[in-house]
């Protein structure tokens, strides 16, 4: 049984790394596929079309990842646990050839440690934002001008996508505005697994949480979780 998954694993790794038109290798995957957990330190980001490589130090070995693409800084601290090594791996992108290079689909960033030990919430500007409400949904202002009457309650949302943080948790952190405000609070913030891009406007449908911690200075008095996304208008 173990060895039909680890078959599995390697005809999807490779199909997703070779699948790329601007990527394609003249390099040979390793037979090996590696499905121990690892804690790595981002020491140099370089982003292409579809991947994100990742220069990371672990245990004092220095080495390359591909990962899909997503927003990773230096210094933050990531998890993965699955691996596919490529040997002479050529990205034509980048007109670099890489000695040895491991393609991963599940990376997360670890709060608490290198970068993320300071609050990292970022501000958000308001923006000149004129959205439709969604038909049977809520706007912004009614859910920050009465969020008790919305908690743990499932509702839809339509907004301006104005900023995203991925692979945070293993989510996506998006943060949307459709124009309208309660006194000072005009953005929402939203988990999902779903991917958008920012200037997207979007339908969100999500339960509403209150006091959110989560430490590290992600703190949210309300906020959407495990949103489902559609651009259906």
């Amino acid at each position: 049984m173990r060895f039909k998954i680890i078959i599995l694993i390697l005809v999807s790794l490779i199909f997703s790394s070779c699948s790329k038109n601007e990527e394609q290798t003249k390099g040979k995957p390793n037979t090996s596929v590696n499905d121990n957990q690892h804690k790595a330190i981002v020491m140099e980001v370089i982003q292409v079309s579809d991947y994100t490589y990742l220069h990371v130090t672990e245990n004092g070995k220095d080495y390359w990842i591909a990962a899909p693409k997503a927003d990773f800084k230096v210094g933050e601290v990531i998890l993965y646990s699955k691996s596919m090594e490529m040997k002479n791996f050529e990205s034509k992108e980048l007109k670099k050839t890489f000695d040895s290079i491991l393609f991963i689909d599940d990376a997360s960033v670890k709060l608490g440690e290198g970068i993320m030990n300071e609050p990292m919430k970022p501000s958000i500007s308001k923006e000149e934002v004129n959205v439709e409400p969604v038909s049977g949904g809520v706007t912004l202002a009614q859910i920050f001008a009465d969020p008790n009457k919305y908690a743990n309650r499932t509702v839809k949302v339509k907004g301006k996508v104005v900023k995203i943080n991925s692979g945070i948790m293993q989510r996506n952190w998006i943060h949307i505005q459709d124009g309208t405000n309660y006194k000072d609070d005009f953005d929402l913030t939203i988990t999902t697994n779903d991917n958008v891009k920012n200037g997207d406007v979007v339908i969100f449908e999500g339960k509403i949480v209150l006091n959110k911690d989560f430490g590290y200075g992600y703190s949210y008095k309300v906020m959407m979780e495990n949103a489902k996304a559609s651009k259906n208008m």
